[in-house]
This record gives C-alpha cells, sequence and structure tokens, in this order.
C-alpha cells in the first residue's frame, strides 16, 4: 500500500512528508521509502503556531480557524508530494502539537488525571482536500487508556530496527528528544522488553536561543557551528540537571511547555550570571541536551545499548553528535541512515505506518513505553466525501 505520512514536530520547522510502499503486519512489516520533502509552513502561520506553543491566548474562532490553516498546508504538502508517483491510498497527519499534558498519578483514594495532548490540522480537512482516506488524531486512544500518547514510535522502531544480537537506542532529537530502548531480538519475549520515553530537551531550547542571541535574524545554529566555537559550564549543566522531569521515572513525556521559552529565560540568568558569551552559552546548552540523553540512559535503561542511532533534525548538529559519542564512547552513535532509514522523514515514515496498522485494526502503542493499561487503535479514520 502507498501511504504518506506527515508530521510538524516541536520545532514547528515545517510539514515532513514521507512516501512509502508498505507491505506486511507488525512482524514481517515491509516499508520501501520512496519520497520525501519538508514544507515550510508560511511565515504568519508559524509566528502564530509558536506564539500559541509559547502560552497565547486565542479565541474559539481563532482557534477553529488556526486548525483549518494547518491542515490546509498538511493537504497541500500531501497533495505536493504525490506528484509524479503512482496513486496514494492513505494518509497519516500526526498534526501540529500545540498542548501537551502528561497524565497525572495521584495516589490512592484520589482520582488520577488523564492527560492531554493537542494536535492541530483536522484530518477530516486533509481527507477532503486530497481525496485521500485520512487517519489522524493518533494520540487520543492511548491518552483514553491513561497513557501519555507518547511517544508513539517505539513500536515501530521494534520492528524495523530491532537487531538479532545487538541493542539499540533509537535516539530521535526533534524540538524534544526521546528514545526507544531496542534488545536484541534474541531475548526471549523481547518486544516486552521494548523502552521509550522523552528524555528531555532537543532543539527547543538551542534554537529558541539562536533566535534571542540573533534577534530573529537565525532560526537554528547550523551543524552545532556556534556551539562548537564555545566552551560548555558543566557546573550549569549539573544544576540544570536537577530539573525534577530529569529525576522522574518513565514512562514520561513532555514539551514546550516544560522545555520552552520560559525555561529558557531561567537558563539565560544563569549564563548572564557567569558572563558567558553567546558561543559559551550555545555550547552549554547543546550539553544539557546530550546530558540529560546520557542521564536518561545511565539512570532508567537495563543496560547500556552496543549502539545508538540518531534521527530528527538533532542528528544533522555535527557538534551535538560529537558530544554524544564522546560521553557514550565507546558505544557508536550513528543515524538511522547508516542502517537503511531516513534519519531526516523517519518520523513522518512512522506516522504512515500508524495509519496503515490502524487500517489492518492493528494496535499502534506499546503501553510500556507511553504507560497506558493497553494495547489499542490509534487514530480516527476519516474518509473523503
Amino acid at each position: 500500500m502507498l501511504v504518506i505520512g506527515l508530521i510538524s514536530g516541536t520545532s514547528v520547522d515545517g510539514i515532513d512528508a514521507a512516501l512509502v510502499d508498505i507491505s506486511g503486519t507488525d512482524t514481517d512489516l515491509q516499508v520501501k521509502f520512496l519520497a520525501g520533502d519538508t514544507y515550510p509552513y508560511p511565515t504568519k502561520l508559524k509566528e502564530k503556531i509558536l506564539a500559541i506553543c509559547a502560552g497565547e491566548a486565542l479565541s474559539m474562532p481563532q482557534l477553529a480557524d488556526l486548525d483549518d490553516a494547518i491542515a490546509l498546508v498538511f493537504a497541500q504538502a500531501a497533495q505536493h508530494l504525490q506528484i509524479n508517483h503512482p496513486s496514494v491510498e492513505l494518509i497519516g497527519s500526526h498534526g501540529q502539537t500545540v498542548y501537551h499534558r502528561p497524565p497525572q498519578r495521584r495516589g490512592e483514594g484520589f482520582a488520577d488525571i488523564l492527560g492531554y495532548s493537542l494536535q492541530l490540522g483536522r484530518g477530516a480537512v486533509i481527507a477532503e482536500l486530497t481525496k485521500i482516506p485520512t487517519i489522524s488524531n493518533f494520540r487520543a486512544g492511548d491518552i483514553a487508556a491513561k497513557g501519555h500518547g507518547a511517544p508513539l514510535v517505539p513500536r515501530i522502531d521494534a520492528y524495523l530496527l530491532s537487531h538479532p544480537h545487538e541493542s539499540r537506542c533509537v535516539q530521535n532529537i526533534g524540538g524534544i528528544g526521546n528514545v526507544a530502548y531496542l534488545p536484541s531480538r534474541s531475548h526471549p519475549h523481547w518486544l516486552e522488553k521494548v523502552r521509550g520515553w522523552d528524555t528531555g530537551p532537543g532543539n527547543s531550547l538551542l534554537d529558541l536561543a539562536v533566535q534571542y542571541l540573533t534577534n530573529g535574524t537565525q532560526t537554528y545554529d547550523g551543524d552545532g557551528n556556534w556551539a562548537a566555537s564555545g566552551t560548555p559550564c558543566h557546573a550549569l549543566v549539573e544544576k540544570w540537571l536537577s530539573e525534577d522531569y530529569f529525576q522522574l521515572p518513565p514512562p514520561k513525556s513532555t514539551g514546550r511547555e516544560l522545555f520552552g521559552w520560559e525555561y529558557l529565560q531561567n537558563c539565560l540568568v544563569d549564563t548572564n550570571a557567569l558572563n558567558l558569551n553567546a558561543a559559551d552559552t550555545l555550547a552549554t546548552l547543546t550539553e544539557l541536551t546530550v546530558a540529560s540523553i546520557v542521564h536518561s540512559y545511565e539512570a532508567f535503561l537495563p543496560q547500556l545499548p552496543e549502539r545508538v542511532l540518531l534521527c530528527g533534525g538533532g542528528s544533522r548538529n555535527l557538534y551535538l553528535k560529537r558530544r554524544l559519542q564522546e560521553l557514550l564512547a565507546p558505544i557508536p552513535v550513528q543515524t538511522t541512515d547508516e542502517v537503511g532509514l531516513s534519519a531526516n522523514f523517519k518520523e513522518a515514515i512512522a506516522f504512515a505506518i500508524l495509519a496503515y496498522w490502524r487500517m489492518l485494526n492493528l494496535p499502534g502503542n506499546l503501553p510500556q513505553a507511553t504507560g497506558a493499561t493497553q494495547q489499542v487503535l490509534l487514530g480516527d479514520v476519516h474518509l473523503p466525501m
């Protein structure tokens, strides 16, 4: 089946679209990547999304307009990607996350508070504009089962990237970092031993810092070159790692609600107090992302992996990758490209697969990663009229 996967992550860089040919079910899943591209948001739309993620209030009519505007650009991305390719049979659209609240376990005598996660870009609108069946709202089913609704990719990583004899960590570095721990398939009941959680900030603080330090003239640190010219302050990194989230055991999830503008401002108070220049500030924030990943592995994995595979935008940050390799040595740190799966479009590919599984009535979540009480079908089905 030819399927398009669509996602815009917490970095709001643009819409990643992947066209894949999928066959099999789950244990015999086969995926062939045919095409991929990233479609930037119109400037005003991106600014509006970022403002809302930072806490800007909006009315219900404004919310409806934004939902439709995001759906329109998602539909246009799907339409553009399928030009010169055979007819696509299905779209899986993650949409744009604008708010994420993890569930709260309140203990005996108190009712738990369900999580909540809002992705804009209505699947029904995408289906009607493209005339292609569309699956969206993937996180709601897991959240209803008392899960975090995130991360949803570990089940896919398990079937596509696990190894017969080698344990691996698949580390996505988007706006937020998340990991899937994959034991070797030689272990009995290996799928039950797969774990996953959000490790903390990925690119979110780095991109915000670059925008702040350049008065908005730059949006990211290309290849990590600016950070590489500085010197990280390890004492500050240790201080920042005392944040409660880093000590919280999995399953856990986070977002810009924690690691966003307000968090950055607190970090900048610390860097200014030590008179760190811009390069040293970026190097220190980059070190926080790297150190939070390493801390997460050392604190919560049953054992360190034998290989780490990076994906997402942060995998292109050469300085970040080098620092991660240095801290994890002698464990090799590569990208998923090096084992045959596009690092740039892996998340979009994942939501194509989740849509495919939904049409086959196969569960998409992994309860030990999301905290859900059971495996559930993920996504709402929207058929064009």
